[in-house]
């Protein structure tokens, strides 16, 4: 005979730690939670960034050099609601635990966790900062060094470095043979994990919801419409004939720098203005180049602050069986309903989240 069915605090609590489990940028970012309750989707709330500070040499005659602590706050807007939702009769109505686990619970885990992870790593449309080449995947410990150059460069804290790379990247890091001989050293960690591992003080990762960026459609190569000094974030460019767009997450070189298109912008009487980050360093004119970087993959690396992953907890709603978990700053809610007029019991699982970045000068796109 089978078991009565489980109960929605049950479930709750066995899914909260399979998802955890398979998240992986969430884990390795800065991350805000709560247990205030938020009413809906796409509640705007203020997040505090983290305090960054410098450490300075102290100089006896001068006395010490005094820092303000600024803590400023950022807008998240929680307008990611992931959920996975199936009819009672996708399972039985009474069912065992084993049977629960095999059908629902470990694949609703993994579709939470790699839309969760997707959503996230789509932040690397934020980041100007680049290693590596377009369209050529990162095979060598020379690539891994390229990005460690780029944030030394940027003088991100060495402490906590993180790197989350494609399937592609994963692939041939773990073929180098000063990974593959790890057990030499007496650390087999990697190889039993199946991860990169540690490496030039990079903490590498691997996530098949790294993004493949596509650049705009550009039809010709522009310059700058007219001379614009440096500290400018926007941008007018133009050719003799021109059409298409530039998207959020577009590079675009100019004076040896990379700068991010912040917003699509399509070209009108060939010309094309775009807000870019960070501000030109230099001034520009007519006759400077602009190059628009190529198809890429968008493999991360950053420090755990360039970024904030923000969850709250949903509210149960009225007249059907709800609970809400929270473990590790993520919040899980399940809920089980019955709907009268097809007479089918539904069983919900979702997470209420939003994502920042905070400090792009912190993070690195290493192009595949």
């Amino acid at each position: 005979m089978a078991n009565e069915f489980i109960t929605v605090k049950n479930i709750a609590r066995q899914i909260l730690p399979r998802l955890i489990e398979n998240l992986v940028f969430p884990n390795l970012i800065h991350k805000d939670y709560s247990n205030d309750f938020v009413q809906g989707q796409g509640a705007t709330i203020q997040v505090k960034k983290p305090v960054m500070l410098d450490a300075k040499d102290f100089n006896e005659a001068q006395g010490v050099e005094t820092q303000d602590v600024k803590e400023e706050s950022v807008e998240v807007t929680l307008d990611k609601l992931a959920t996975v939702d199936i009819e009672f009769g996708a399972i039985q109505r009474a069912t065992n635990v084993d049977d629960l686990n095999r059908l629902f619970l470990e694949p609703a885990a993994v579709a939470l966790a790699e839309k969760i992870n997707r959503d996230g790593l789509i932040l690397y449309k934020d980041i100007p900062y680049t290693a590596g080449t377009a369209g050529t995947t990162p095979s060598a410990l020379t690539d891994l060094a390229a990005v460690r150059k780029v944030l030394n460069a940027n003088k991100v804290p060495v402490a906590g470095r993180n790197a989350v790379w494609d399937t592609e990247a994963d692939a041939a890091f773990t073929t180098i043979p000063a990974i593959v001989n790890a057990e030499k050293s007496g650390s087999t960690a990697a190889l039993r994990e199946g991860s990169i591992g540690r490496i030039f003080g990079l903490d590498n990762y691997m996530s098949q919801a790294v993004c493949q960026h596509k650049k705009g459609t550009l039809s010709a190569e522009v310059k700058p419409k007219a001379s614009t000094p440096a500290g400018s974030t926007k941008l007018t460019l133009a050719a003799a004939t021109v059409t298409g767009t530039l998207l959020k997450g577009d590079i675009l070189t100019i004076l040896k720098k990379n700068y991010v298109v912040t917003e699509d912008a399509t070209a009108d009487s060939n010309e094309i203005t775009v807000n870019i980050y960070p501000a030109l360093q230099d001034a520009v004119n007519t006759n400077t180049a602009v190059a628009v970087m190529g198809d890429h993959t968008a493999n991360l690396a950053f420090n755990p602050n360039a970024f904030a992953f923000v969850t709250r907890p949903l509210v149960a709603p009225a007249g059907v069986e709800a609970y809400t978990t929270a473990y590790n700053n993520i919040s899980l809610r399940v809920v089980r309903g019955y709907d009268m007029k097809y007479k089918k019991e539904m069983l919900s699982m979702d997470v209420l989240y939003g994502y920042k970045t905070m400090y792009p000068e912190l993070a690195v796109r290493a192009l595949g």
